[in-house]
């Protein structure tokens, strides 16, 4: 029967789940985002998804849609060890501060608040790799 008790093992076992979830996911998708942001910069040579898979290849192999791969592994990795690890950890902390009763009764507000400031130290611990990534 599952516990409510939210202590250190259950904060790291969210975020190692954040880190597989996200930093898996978006090291999958990265040949995908290649050809996104080559559109995006040289619309002429890139016009659809298909001819961008296909100019990728011939002129680059296949090594070509691994490019900026490792920067998003590490950047989504840390992504989401901040996100979904803080984000149960800000859950606790503020049902803390208002008290249970309180908290029951502006769960979502809770939830909402709890999630945006997840997110923005998880996108502090993104920043760094993306911006490696856009370099290469």
């Amino acid at each position: 029967m599952p516990t409510d008790v939210h202590d250190s093992s259950y904060y790291v076992k969210c975020m190692i789940g954040g880190i597989f979830s996200c930093g898996l996911t978006h090291a999958a998708v990265c040949p995908l985002d290649i050809i996104k942001c080559r559109m995006q910069v040289d619309p002429k040579t890139y016009t659809s998804v298909g001819q961008g898979f296909r100019h990728i290849r011939t002129n680059y192999g296949m090594g070509g849609f691994t490019v900026g791969w490792l920067p998003t592994l590490l950047g989504y990795s840390a992504q989401g060890f901040g996100k979904f690890g803080f984000y149960e950890i800000f859950k606790d902390v503020y049902k803390g501060v208002v008290g249970p009763e309180k908290a029951k009764q502006y769960q979502t507000v809770g939830f909402l608040v709890s999630s945006a400031c997840a997110e923005f130290i998880a996108d502090i611990f993104l920043c760094p790799m993306e911006a490696l990534k856009v370099k290469m």
